[in-house]
């Protein structure tokens, strides 16, 4: 069954339909092939699929990205950044690290941060003398962190799927965000040392101080949505209501750069990526139901079984197989579709469901800047105008930075459940 649904899904995206049609063609594949098809049971898990409170979140984070692109927080970021580290070697790319970092704690998605950020970036580092291949690559492989660190739309999407925890999922989150940060920091160390720039001089105090308290709004919303949650004071759902609002008001009467149309815009814009971010979901519930009832995770389990008894040699094996897949599929159908094949086996292994929830993030958001489906890539391509071929090369240093703190989050799990049972 499972080879009917992926080879079905396959040929569905090599002729070019999109993926949630694409989703529900393998589903009926997978009727047909268990003689069961029932149009009823497609209709009653489409709807069942988006009938989900938590997945309220989604629109309302997809619109404060919307709203932090015109609203003018993204300058501010760069500006902040730009005041500290601005006059170091490499300066520019340590921005484009910390302005992800600050980014990725407002929107929660990889393609605004990229999209947002990368406007700005590209074409300061091209100006001041980088490459313009490993100006993308830095810019494409910080947007990532905005998967992994609160309030991360792919962690909404896992914790819906999975009935754990989003609150749990966003405190495990922000080490291994911060240490992919930390590793693109030290790549870019290494990759900026063969360019030599005229450096512009040292911001003064003043300066600093100035520049501070113009990004004070932007730098407040992640400590209010970390605090929120923390304090129980909202839910990772109503989060998303608080950022989209916060961003509102910051955007129309602090920086003054919202307006009716720029309103209007984000409001479309938000409504297009939410109803298609929707769709995936409800016709990815549909290839889920019936991977179920086909009983795809009972036999995953038993070819799995000789790993069973070693944790991490079959965490391992599922980082494999989950490269493999991001590299194929987008983020947002394989949470949706591996999920409930992966989670019940790592669960029998005894492995922590939100520490699996954070790997399994993490290596679905390394395919988002992996060809030939990586969305981010292709952004930040689009971004710079760059050909595919120049962008892999210029990532290249980035991705593999990332595939090392993946190795070193999978061999020391302490590193994500420690601060959950601390925090959580």
């Amino acid at each position: 069954m499972l080879a009917v649904f992926l080879g079905s899904l396959f040929i569905a995206l090599i002729i070019g339909i999109p993926i949630a049609l694409g989703l529900i063609f393998s589903s009926i594949a997978m009727m047909f092939a268990m003689d069961m098809f029932d149009s009823q049971i497609i209709a009653q898990n489409l709807i069942n699929g988006m009938n989900n409170f938590s997945l309220m979140a989604i629109p309302f984070f997809i619109l404060a990205g919307e709203l932090i692109n015109r609203g003018g927080i993204s300058h501010v970021i760069v500006n902040f950044a730009m005041a500290i580290v601005g006059h170091i070697r490499g300066g520019l790319g340590f921005v484009a690290i910390i302005a992800s970092i600050i980014f990725a704690g407002i929107s929660g998605s990889a393609i605004a941060e990229v999209a947002a950020l990368g406007a700005i970036l590209i074409p300061m580092m091209a100006a001041s003398g980088y490459s313009k291949k490993h100006s993308t690559g830095l810019v494409a492989a910080s947007g990532i962190i905005g998967t992994v660190i609160p309030p991360s739309i792919p962690l909404i999407i896992f914790g819906v799927t999975s009935g754990i925890s989003i609150t749990k999922l966003f405190i495990g989150g922000i080490v291994p965000g911060i240490l992919m940060a930390l590793g693109l920091a030290i790549a870019w160390l290494l990759v900026s040392r063969k360019y030599q720039q005229e450096l512009p001089p040292r911001k003064s105090t003043k300066e600093i101080l100035l520049a501070f308290k113009d990004a004070i709004w932007a730098l407040l919303l992640p400590v209010i949505i970390l605090v929120g949650l923390r304090g129980g004071i909202f839910t990772p759902t109503e989060a998303g209501v608080v950022v989209a609002f916060y961003s509102f008001l910051v955007g129309l009467f602090v920086y003054r750069q919202l307006n009716i149309k720029t309103i209007y815009e984000s409001l479309v814009s938000a409504a297009k990526t939410t109803s298609v971010v929707l769709f995936i979901i409800a016709a990815s519930t549909v290839s889920a139901w019936l991977i179920t009832v086909a009983n795809v995770p009972r036999d995953a389990i038993n070819l799995l079984e000789p790993f069973l008894e070693n944790p991490i040699l079959l965490m391992l094996v599922i980082n494999i197989l989950l490269l493999l897949v991001g590299m194929v599929m987008d983020i947002i159908p394989a949470i949706l579709i591996f999920t409930p094949v992966l989670l019940p086996i790592t669960t029998l292994a005894g492995i922590d469901p939100i520490y699996f929830g954070i790997i399994l993030v993490i290596n679905l958001s390394i395919g988002l800047i992996t060809p030939p489906v990586g969305t981010v890539l292709y952004v930040a391509g689009g971004i710079s105008n760059q050909g595919i071929i120049d962008v892999v090369k210029g990532i290249m240093p980035f991705l593999i930075t990332h595939l090392i703190i993946l190795i070193l989050l999978t061999l020391f799990p302490q590193i994500i459940t420690i601060p959950v049972e601390l925090f959580g």
